[in-house]
């Protein structure tokens, strides 16, 4: 597995000032929760109406899940981050091992807070904690190659090559009897 430098913004347990990009950052998010929820009220309204839709909707989303659900990542490659957000709560989220930034790689800048039940929280300060699980060791056996065949002495190919050339007459006679 590669290494990752994992970043920090700030430290999260500690006394923390919200900067104009964090109040910047809440704002889009707050702007933007709005509008998407706006028009999924409005797809909402056209399901009701159209109850075939309602029916299609509900099976993409069905197989949307199951397939989310197969692929479950090990403990050893989720990462916990320590995270202030923008409603000044502290918690933990976790992201794949390989995101060296709790807010980047298709993850979100923002989470609703636990304590205080903010959607949509921006993460302000972040530092990584640790992965949730130790990595397996290492199988020995699976990686350490095959030990090369044992070589036959010279008597023992003669042996061989005398039964070879017995199976061969053999064969030879039943196919000229045939």
């Amino acid at each position: 597995m590669p290494d990752i430098e994992y970043e920090s913004r700030g430290v999260p347990l500690e006394e923390y000032q919200l900067t104009r990009r964090d109040h910047r950052e809440q704002q889009q998010r707050d702007t933007m929760r709005q509008s998407v929820s706006q028009r999924v009220d409005e797809d909402v309204a056209r399901c009701r109406a159209d109850p075939e839709m309602a029916a299609r909707r509900r099976q993409a989303f069905e197989n949307a899940w199951k397939l989310m659900q197969s692929f479950k990542k090990a403990d050893h490659e989720i990462m916990r981050w320590r995270v202030r957000l923008y409603c000044g709560h502290i918690t933990e989220t976790r992201r794949h091992r390989e995101s060296c930034n709790p807010t980047l790689h298709g993850s979100s800048s923002s989470m609703d807070c636990p304590e205080c039940g903010k959607e949509s929280s921006v993460i302000v300060a972040f530092e990584p904690i640790g992965l949730v699980g130790e990595p397996p060791a290492p199988v020995r056996e699976a990686l350490a190659a095959p030990p090369p065949p044992k070589r036959l002495t010279r008597a023992e190919l003669e042996r061989r090559i005398a039964q070879l050339e017995k199976e061969n007459e053999r064969l030879q006679g039943q196919s000229r009897k045939d």
